[in-house]
């Protein structure tokens, strides 16, 4: 299993990316049924979580502030967050780490976060590394490490977050 990388500062588009390749190796451990598949999804589910909260809270205002993305943009970003972090439940909510449905549940994960890594390296990331200086990357790489770190601290990956995730996302 990949260790969970422990990023506080940097550029934040290098930040991210390294993030996204992280979720891809998470991702090809769970599918391999030798692997201790509770371990991995409990790293995956924390690093996940805090991963999206630190994108809209620090990340994604800052790119629409300076018209680097639009609204629209921002709010398709969230929208996929939102399934990811339904998809996310759903694995977690599987009993039988070996079952079939535990395989059906990850594979859905798994087609969500291919989807949604693709778009935002393309439509969110380029933005920021054309609109933003070395230096401002690097402040709000700072700002999204310390907002990442919070919650990992936090267990953010834990299943009681994840449902209150979710919940609050079906609300809005």
């Amino acid at each position: 299993m990949p260790k969970i990388l422990q990023h506080t500062d940097g550029d934040v588009v290098e930040i991210i990316l390294a993030d996204h390749r992280w979720f891809e190796e998470a991702l090809h451990e769970l599918r391999d049924v030798r692997s201790d598949r509770p371990a991995v999804l409990a790293d995956l589910a924390t690093v996940l979580i805090a991963h999206a909260e630190a994108e809209e809270s620090k990340v994604y205002p800052t790119l629409r502030n300076k018209n680097a993305i639009d609204d629209e943009e921002v709010e398709h970003s969230e929208h996929e967050h939102d399934e990811g972090n339904a998809a996310l439940l759903a694995l977690m909510e599987v009993e039988d780490t070996r079952s079939e449905d535990f395989d059906e549940k990850e594979h859905e994960l798994s087609e969500a976060l291919s989807h949604h890594l693709d778009e935002e390296e393309r439509d969110v990331l380029n933005p920021a590394r054309t609109n933003f200086s070395d230096e401002e990357r690097a402040r709000l790489g700072a700002d999204f490490g310390a907002e990442r770190e919070r919650l990992i601290e936090a267990d953010c990956g834990n299943i009681d977050y994840v449902r209150k995730v979710v919940a609050e996302a079906t609300k809005s």
